[in-house]
């Protein structure tokens, strides 16, 4: 995601047409309503928005693809091979000055360009200044000791210690420069460093490194941090971001949304004919989730997710009637840049749908598109066009396609073109006329592959850098 931010505002698909039509036809065909079957995005039909459709037209939908001796010797290889992803589990006791400047450098960069607040206005120099010495990069000492915690809560990971919102330019409030990832409720993490307010600290967690908000961490010994994250059994979140239920006995575990692929232990000291948190138990499931007491320190607490929400006793099978099922949960939700507005952005989409089958991806798009742990072909300058077009007519579900700043994930053909499905902030339209239309998005949703343009001489087709199959 990061990797490529800025060209992802130029993405564009541009559907292609033939011929022209007067000014006053084009006006008439724009007010007339879709086609019966139609949505207002050429190349779509409405059926085309159910899995449904998608799943019955698979001659093996529920064959599974990689199983789950597989899919932990991916992990395991990931972790070992990818610079991205962090093994918490094997850093050293003591971590070198040179070790924590690193990641602090790699992520909290002194902005190059212009910024702008929510209220379009430029940021000032001061309030700049203020913000990156908040870092307090110079104050790393020689050595420094790590300290284990969990998150608590969906918490922000920023690329500065601050909460303020940051945007390329006047208007725009959605892609917040200084938002990187999130964590979520759970999530190991290591502390090697804190702000200069002590509000903030820089969290490792296995797959991104960046400022996270101090009360949303709660420490423990390694051993208890691991504990609980490999305690059975479990329960793995399968929907989009189902939420615990409001409990006005323990606030801080009231309605805490866990998004899809979140691995929860259960609570089994809990007496099954007992309350808890005010609420007999036996509709819902009861987590065990982690809080943090007036110290700081870690400890855990039931709560109760209800049965009826999306959740299963271990991860999903790895097959493609899942794979498309998991992604469709996701359909129309309001596209989050580093998982913001308790959504996710394109990288975050993908990796959320096959964290669910338990597959651990790198964070961002470049990461995935060139990870050494997945399979992936790499596309240059160098390979034709027609290269390209023959390796997109042998796509299969779940194949992932690589564009600067942008991933999509196949879900299917129709008369054998294949279709996408991603986490898009917009598109355009060629228009009869030849002109772009551009259409603002801003979630996740369905198109057909092939007459995507990154912009007007361009298709997504020539721009495609990688393709990553997850098998």
């Amino acid at each position: 995601m990061p990797l490529f931010r800025h060209a992802l505002l130029a993405v564009a698909i541009v559907m292609a047409s033939s011929g022209a039509c007067p000014a006053a036809d084009r006006t008439a065909a724009a007010n007339e309503p879709p086609a019966s079957g139609a949505t207002a995005i050429p190349g779509v039909l409405d059926a085309q928005l159910s899995a449904d459709y998608w799943v019955s037209r698979l001659p093996d939908a529920d064959g599974v693809v990689l199983d789950r001796a597989a899919i932990d010797a991916l992990n395991r290889t990931l972790l070992r091979v990818d610079p991205s992803m962090h093994d918490l589990r094997h850093l050293p006791a003591t971590l070198t000055h040179a070790q924590v400047a690193a990641l602090l450098a790699k992520v909290s960069k002194r902005p190059t360009s212009p910024l702008f607040g929510t209220d379009g206005q430029p940021l000032p120099r001061p309030a700049l200044e203020a913000v990156l010495a908040n870092d307090a990069s110079d104050a790393v000492p020689d050595d420094v000791t790590p300290r284990y915690g969990m998150a608590v809560r969906r918490t922000p990971l920023r690329s500065h210690a601050t909460a303020l919102r940051v945007f390329s330019r006047p208007g725009d409030t959605d892609i917040d420069r200084f938002q990187e990832s999130t964590l979520f409720p759970g999530d190991p993490v290591v502390v090697v460093h804190a702000s200069a307010d002590g509000a903030w600290v820089f969290a490792i967690s296995t797959r991104y490194a960046a400022w996270t908000p101090a009360d949303g961490i709660a420490y423990g010994s390694a051993a208890q941090v691991f504990g609980h994250a490999d305690a059975t059994p479990y329960r793995v979140i399968t929907g989009a971001t189902p939420r615990t239920v409001f409990t006005p006995e323990a606030p801080a575990l009231s309605a805490l949304p866990l998004d899809m692929g979140t691995r929860v232990p259960l609570d089994t000291s809990q007496p099954p004919d007992q309350p808890v948190n005010g609420q007999h138990p036996y509709t819902s499931w009861v987590l065990s989730l982690p809080v943090r007491d007036a110290r700081g320190q870690l400890s855990f607490r039931p709560a109760l997710l209800q049965r009826n929400q999306p959740s299963a006793a271990d991860y999903l099978p790895l097959t493609r009637a899942n794979i498309i099922r998991q992604a469709f949960r996701f359909l129309g939700e309001r596209y989050g840049w580093g998982h913001d507005f308790d959504g996710r952005d394109c990288s975050g989409f993908v990796s959320d749908v096959y964290r669910s089958m338990g597959v651990q991806m790198p964070r961002n798009t470049g990461d995935q598109a060139s990870s050494p742990g997945l399979a992936h072909t790499v596309y240059t300058d160098k390979d034709t066009h027609e290269a390209r077009l023959a390796a997109a007519m042998a796509l299969d579900v779940g194949d992932l396609v690589y564009i600067p700043g942008h991933v999509m994930m196949v879900i299917g053909k129709v008369d054998g073109k294949p279709y996408v499905i991603h986490d898009v902030g917009g598109i355009g339209l060629r228009q009869a006329d030849g002109s772009l239309r551009r259409i603002k998005l801003n979630e996740v949703a369905v198109t057909p592959l092939l007459p995507l343009m990154f912009d007007e001489r361009t298709s997504f087709l020539d721009r495609m850098t990688s393709i990553v199959r997850i098998r």
